[in-house]
């Protein structure tokens, strides 16, 4: 493939790009849209739990009902209670508001309980599937979108939809149910008076929709917002020691303080436009209730109503307009949640590069070939990373990325079972890519890679990714105790195989020196450790995993000369009948190679043993000159 062929490949977008496309168009953000079907998507999550969701609706219509009764027991209680002859009477209308309000709290509490119980586990729920979804998706989505704010979906736009399940879903459902029942009761009792109500809903649905959609704008603008400012806080954060040592502090606080002060304008705005709205459709409501109870009052008084039935149309009327005016306020709730929702399914919509086909084509099974295993095959391999769809860090409006670079450029070559190859070359040549590539974090863009005779295309990624022990140069760690991070390279592996693992990197003795040995907590992400204890784990976990491919990426790069002779002791014996590929500068990993292939501008320019490409005198020989002259 020509470097032409490189730059139009770029046009074509790459599976499970589509979702960051619109993404980035305005940097990780999209305008709201009208609609709100979008929460349908919630659905499947309210229905796994049927017995909560039976119990809740249940509750939620014997609440109702009980509430719509009061408004009875207190029209028996004017109309009759107050013209006994007798208190027992009176006490018998009391006893039953007071039995009917009962029933009401005990029905009240209950759906409380489980429409929260609800809320909780399908925000759980939902988070867990993000979560897994984001852990699923391929490098080069996440070379696209700030992890901040991908994290900030997962938090701030969930805890937006367990409002909406867990409560204003409940305060909807009860307040329509409670509307329209107090509705046919007011027909009942004055269809006159009623009609005068029912005049009322264009005057309040009206502004309802008109501001509601102002309203929904404003709280996804609040929220993205909000996303920024986490993200800000997380890269500023994660990178606090850079922070500190350049004495940048003043410039990330002034930085994060405008992200959060531009939060706070966003959901300003917001909130006076949601409290006009209140206000407006609270006064539209009550004004109406107010003149329609006025003609109420006159019909008592001309005796074409009694005065119990007057106090229940007054009753059932307050609960029509405080159900009416609650419901603008849910509304602004569900604008809100219909912005997180679209945002989580964002994320679930996204579909990983990487992954099975729908057959995929199983590896060998090593426990019954016995052979050796860990064939690696480059056939013609051509690779260039995704560029970023739009350029949006400016903040000005969003252009087309025209190129991507290309790393590999017709990369080939074959790596036998058990076979120990260093790959060498100058910074950018490719070398970290060709590990990337063997990992199944992206796919070449033509050529074929070849595990144990399988192709990586037509392989299942996780299946791929067995046959692989990773020691990256970063050392990177988790929090927990030495036992969670080296165990995390195998599930299920015993106490015994994890301390022989850290015995063999020569981590056994600094971690047996904590208090709690292996099960000593190490802090966050292991920090408290040095560079070359951090590394040594990493080796470790390498070693506990047991696969029959190594890759070493600098892996001794953080050691001292005592140290790295002793890890390179160990790594000698977990080479010992696997394949192995290392990255590195070090003389001795390259002399103790099998062979040794050279990388420059993503290509293979040499290829030999150590003597043979220091006797060709090419580039290989102008490294080893550099680098190798003071070992």
């Amino acid at each position: 493939m020509t470097q032409a062929e490189g730059t139009a490949s770029s046009s074509r977008p790459s599976p499970g790009n589509v979702a960051v496309q619109a993404w980035n168009r305005d940097g990780g953000k999209r305008e709201p849209g009208g609609d709100l079907r979008i929460l349908a998507r919630l659905w499947p999550y309210v229905w796994r739990r049927p017995v909560d969701l039976a119990a809740a609706m249940f509750f939620l219509l014997l609440s109702a009902t009980a509430t719509l009764s009061i408004t009875g027991g207190a029209r028996a209680l004017v109309d009759h209670g107050f013209y006994s002859e007798n208190s027992e009477g009176l006490d018998r209308y009391f006893l039953l508001l007071a039995a009917i309000a009962g029933v009401m709290a005990v029905a009240s509490a209950c759906r409380f309980y489980f429409v929260t119980k609800i809320g909780e586990r399908v925000v759980a729920d939902l988070r867990k599937d993000v979560y897994a979804h984001l852990l699923g998706l391929s490098a080069s989505w996440f070379a696209q979108v700030r992890v901040g704010e991908a994290i900030s979906r997962l938090t701030t736009d969930a805890a937006l939809i367990e409002t909406l399940v867990g409560s204003s879903a409940s305060i909807a459902l009860r307040n329509v149910i409670t509307t329209l029942a107090a509705l046919v009761l007011l027909a009942v009792i004055s269809p006159l008076l009623t009609g005068l109500l029912l005049l009322m809903i264009p005057a309040i649905l009206v502004p309802l929709f008109a501001l509601g959609g102002r309203v929904r704008r404003l709280s996804t603008l609040a929220q993205d917002r909000v996303a920024d400012a986490a993200a800000s806080a997380a890269e500023a954060i994660e990178a606090r020691e850079i922070v500190q040592a350049f004495g940048r502090e003043d410039f990330a606080i002034a930085r994060f303080s405008g992200a959060v002060d531009a939060a706070f304008a966003a959901a300003k705005k917001r909130i006076r436009a949601r409290s006009f709205m209140t206000a407006l459709l609270i006064s539209l409501i009550f004004s109406g209730v107010a003149g329609v109870l006025w003609l109420g009052a006159r019909q008592v008084v001309d005796g074409a109503m009694s005065h119990g039935a007057l106090a229940q149309f007054v009753f059932l009327a307050i609960l029509a307009a405080s159900g009416t005016a609650a419901l603008t306020e849910v509304w602004g709730d569900v604008q809100r949640a219909a912005g997180a929702a679209r945002r989580l399914v964002e994320i679930l919509d996204a579909e990983p590069a990487i992954r099975a086909p729908a057959n995929p084509q199983s590896l060998p099974d090593l426990s019954r070939s016995g052979g050796p295993s860990g064939e690696i095959s480059f056939e013609n391999v051509h690779f260039a990373y995704p560029a970023l769809e739009y350029a949006n860090e400016t903040g000005a409006e969003a252009a087309p990325m025209a190129t991507r670079m290309a790393a590999l450029r017709g990369v080939s070559f074959r790596i036998r079972p058990g076979e120990t190859v260093a790959i060498v070359g100058p910074s950018g040549a490719g070398k970290s890519t060709l590990f990337k590539l063997l990992l199944r974090f992206y796919d070449c863009d033509s050529g074929g890679i070849q595990l144990d005779g399988v192709d990586a295309r037509a392989a299942d990624p996780r299946e791929w990714r067995r046959r692989f022990a990773y020691v990256s140069q970063d050392s990177a760690l988790f929090s927990g105790s030495a036992f969670d991070n080296i165990g995390f390279g195998r599930a299920g592996a015993g106490e015994d195989a994890i301390r022989s693992a850290a015995a063999r990197a020569e981590a056994l003795g600094f971690v047996e020196a904590r208090d709690g040995g292996l099960h000593a907590p190490l802090g966050d992400r292991a920090r408290a450790l040095s560079g070359g204890e951090r590394q040594r784990l990493v080796i470790a976990r390498a070693l506990v995993r047991e696969a029959p491919i190594l890759l070493l990426d600098e892996a001794t790069s953080a050691l001292d000369a005592h140290n790295e002779h002793l890890v390179q002791k160990a790594l000698s014996e977990a080479m010992d009948g696997r394949t192995t590929l290392v990255i590195a500068h070090r003389l001795a990993t390259v002399l103790r190679a099998d062979r040794i292939l050279v990388m420059e501008h993503g290509r293979i320019v040499e290829e030999g043993r150590h003597a043979e490409l220091v006797a060709c005198d090419g580039l290989y020989a102008r490294l080893a000159s550099l680098q190798f002259s003071a070992e």
